[in-house]
């Protein structure tokens, strides 16, 4: 116990902060149900009403309870970001140590149409696949895993590359190993920690793209609360210096900068960093 007390104690105030923020957050989403006053699309009042009394964040543009909206919003954007994160992983990972562990021709392929759907940037992809095939929540994730895959496979095969080559790994393939288990038992273990960094920078970047396909109207779709859309929705308040459509941006900001404290002390162990 004094040893684990002694490693806590160790951990940088920004990493403490960052995880009870990034806690915090996680307990929102996973209770919302219970800790919203209103439910998720239910019409309370009329549109735009201030803040204070039963309404403590005021109403939206057609009389749903913001502060309930904020709470579900959490849910169902974090939720489906990290969603996205780990299938993105688990596909462009996998792929990548395969690339590095198999090499050759079958390197060079993946290789290839990983280049070719870096070509165009992901935001122009995302429009047109969605656009084609529709914005339901399981297409969303899909096409957002998929792009997102190929920012993974590059670092997992870049890492990958640099443990293949060390004699740990010639001597299973002499053995006479399998490529899944040289995968699984040699080089994955050993490219760990960068992966495990990458994951936290990646859910930052899938949570802000959602939020932005939200916003442009082509990611989460009404009545379902995102914090994109809701920043979209009540725009018309900045006009008369209302904050509430700020609110929703802040949200994204504030778990933004969270995770990336929270990342920056995994890179700093993995590499040996000294505080």
């Amino acid at each position: 116990m004094s040893r684990a007390l002694r490693q806590f104690f160790r951990i940088p105030p920004t990493a403490l902060l960052g995880m009870a923020v990034v806690l915090g957050y996680a307990v929102v989403a996973l209770f919302a149900h219970w800790i919203a006053p209103f439910g998720e699309s239910e019409i309370v009042s009329s549109q735009y009403d201030p803040w204070g009394g039963a309404f403590l964040l005021g109403t939206d543009n057609i009389g749903r309870d913001m502060f309930s909206r904020l709470i579900y919003g959490a849910r169902n954007t974090i939720g489906i970001a990290l969603l996205i994160t780990a299938l993105s992983f688990s596909v462009g990972g996998l792929l990548g140590l395969f690339a590095a562990v198999r090499g050759g021709w079958v390197d060079m392929v993946l290789s290839w149409i990983v280049d070719i759907l870096m070509a165009i940037p992901q935001l122009i992809y995302a429009l047109l696949l969605l656009t084609i095939f529709g914005t339901s929540i399981p297409v969303l994730i899909a096409v957002v895993a998929v792009l997102d895959s190929t920012r993974v496979f590059r670092l997992a095969r870049s890492v990958g590359m640099n443990v293949v080559v060390l004699d740990f790994v010639e001597a299973a393939r002499l053995r006479g190993e399998s490529l899944w288990w040289i995968v699984r038992r040699e080089v994955l273990p050993n490219v760990l920690p960068p992966l495990i960094a990458e994951f936290g920078v990646r859910f930052c970047f899938v949570f802000l793209f959602i939020s932005a396909l939200s916003f442009l109207g082509i990611g989460i779709q009404p009545p379902l609360a995102d914090w994109g859309s809701m920043v979209r929705d009540n725009a018309t308040l900045i006009t008369f210096g209302d904050v509430t459509p700020v609110l929703p941006g802040l949200a994204i900001a504030i778990l933004t900068v969270a995770v990336n404290f929270v990342v920056d002390w995994v890179l700093g162990k993995a590499s040996g960093a000294k505080s």
